[in-house]
This record gives C-alpha cells, structure tokens and sequence, in this order.
C-alpha cells in the first residue's frame, strides 16, 4: 500500500479549536467561510502566497454573485483570516494572489510559519445609546389606559409612541 491508507479521501482541513472558537471566525459570514474553504482546497503545502481565485470563478464554483464574493474576500481580509500578496489585472486576466494566514508560506530562507491574524482581531466597540431610549430606539412615552382595572381609575402604561390602535374607535 502506498503513503496514505485513504487515497481516495484526499486532503483535508485541519481547523483548530482556538480558531473555531475564536471571536474572528465566529463572526464571519456564511459566505466568507465558503470562500474560505475554496481558497483553502487550492493550497498543496508550499503555495501559500500564491494561492489564485478569481472572483468569478468562486462565484460560479460556490453558488454565490460576484458582489457577495467580493464582499467575503474583504471580511477575510478584515477579520485577519486572508491576506492580498498581488493584485490580479482583469485585462490580463489574472486572478488576484492569495495569503492564508493560517498556513506557512515557504520562503527564500524555508518556511515563514502562519501569522494567524485572526487572533487578535476584536469585534467593534457598541456605542451607548441616550439614557432616555428603549433598548429598541423608541422614545417611552406614557399614555392613558382607556378601560381601567376592575371599574378603578385610568392607569398610564408604559409604551412606544406608535400608532394607537384604540384612540377613535367606538366599543
């Protein structure tokens, strides 16, 4: 039997739990790991750095429009899981050239190991919103209950300031 005892399985990717985990990989979109993976299946071991696909053929190959690909090339690159080594010509038509951060890429002195960018990336900070806001945006305006509990006195209730779908309205 030859090296591998699955020929026919082919290669795989490992994916760590620290990467799986990570607040990067959690918040990428479901067409960004997609890309992801594509690129992934095009590294062989030693051409990280020169890992090529074009928009229109991740497009095709995934099911996606080229606008969402474009779009999950850039999270990518954000989120620190790609890196842009060479930009592609249309007019030549070449693709643009690819880095996984989470592979090494061999060099002119041997292998640089993975940057693993992805680890420091952090998710932007949420801004306060006025302390006179509802978690939902809408200003709390008290209004009048028209049927009082129980015969007694109107009560204010607490709401947004809507439409009312009760003022007008005979019963």
């Amino acid at each position: 039997m030859g090296k591998s005892r699955r020929p026919k399985e082919g290669q795989y990717i490992p994916l760590s739990y620290a990467q799986l985990k990570s607040k990067a990989w959690r918040s990428l979109s479901g067409a960004a790991v997609k890309v992801w993976l594509e690129l992934h299946t095009r590294f062989n071991g030693g051409n990280n750095g020169s890992l090529t696909l074009s928009m229109a053929e991740a497009a095709d190959a995934l099911g996606m429009g080229k606008a969402t690909v474009q779009r999950a090339f850039k999270e990518l690159q954000a989120k620190g899981f790609l890196v842009l080594v060479k930009e592609g010509d249309w007019y030549h038509r070449r693709a643009h050239e690819w880095c996984l951060t989470t592979k090494p890429v061999q060099g002119v002195k041997g292998k640089v190991p993975p940057t693993n960018d992805w680890r420091s990336w952090q998710p932007p900070k949420k801004t306060k919103r006025g302390s006179k806001m509802e978690p939902s945006g809408a200003n709390v305006v008290p209004i009048q209950n028209p049927k009082g509990v129980h015969g007694s006195k109107p009560e204010p209730v607490r709401g947004n300031s809507g439409p009312s779908f009760g003022s007008g309205m005979e019963h």
